[in-house]
């Protein structure tokens, strides 16, 4: 499964992939204040700003994942529901966490929503630990949101 960078035509398809995606799994366990401020806008302009750090899968002009890292962070990580399965997301975060790597990282993290079962699972599975909970400060379009959510973290050190 390759994964590559985004084009500039995918743009809207995965603002929208990441919007529902982000609502399926997020809206029922965050605060309604927070979910209010997840407009298809804000995800725009998020996804927007971090571009050069976002690895897609899929049909080109219709990807069906992505990822986005933030310096040492797995910012984000979303896949279609079709998709759920089928080896898309475990592409994503090899490739994420070989992205990481290459730049210097020795561990890198990544926050999961409270009560994002189905997620902690899938990091669990894939050799992330949760070291814990911390308050994640979440850019909004009214300013900074405090969550508190749980980390995880991956050694990125290869063995000699």
């Amino acid at each position: 499964m390759e994964v590559r960078a985004i084009k500039d035509v995918e743009i809207d398809h995965l603002v929208t992939l990441w919007h529902d995606g982000w609502h399926e799994a997020h809206a029922p366990i965050v605060p309604a204040e927070l979910t209010r401020l997840r407009t298809l806008e804000s995800f725009r302009e998020r996804l927007l700003a971090g571009l050069p750090g976002v690895g897609v899968v899929g049909p080109r002009g219709e990807p069906i994942g992505f990822y986005m890292v933030k310096d040492d962070e797995l910012y984000q990580l979303f896949v279609a529901p079709q998709s759920r399965g089928s080896g898309v997301a475990a592409a994503l975060i090899a490739d994420a966490e070989a992205r990481l790597s290459k730049q210097a990282f020795k561990t890198a993290w990544l926050s999961c929503a409270i009560g994002n079962h189905r997620a902690a699972r899938f990091y669990e599975k894939c050799g992330w630990h949760r070291v814990g909970t911390m308050i994640n400060s979440l850019e909004t379009s009214k300013g900074t949101f405090l969550l508190e959510v749980w980390r995880y973290e991956k050694s990125l050190a290869r063995p000699f």
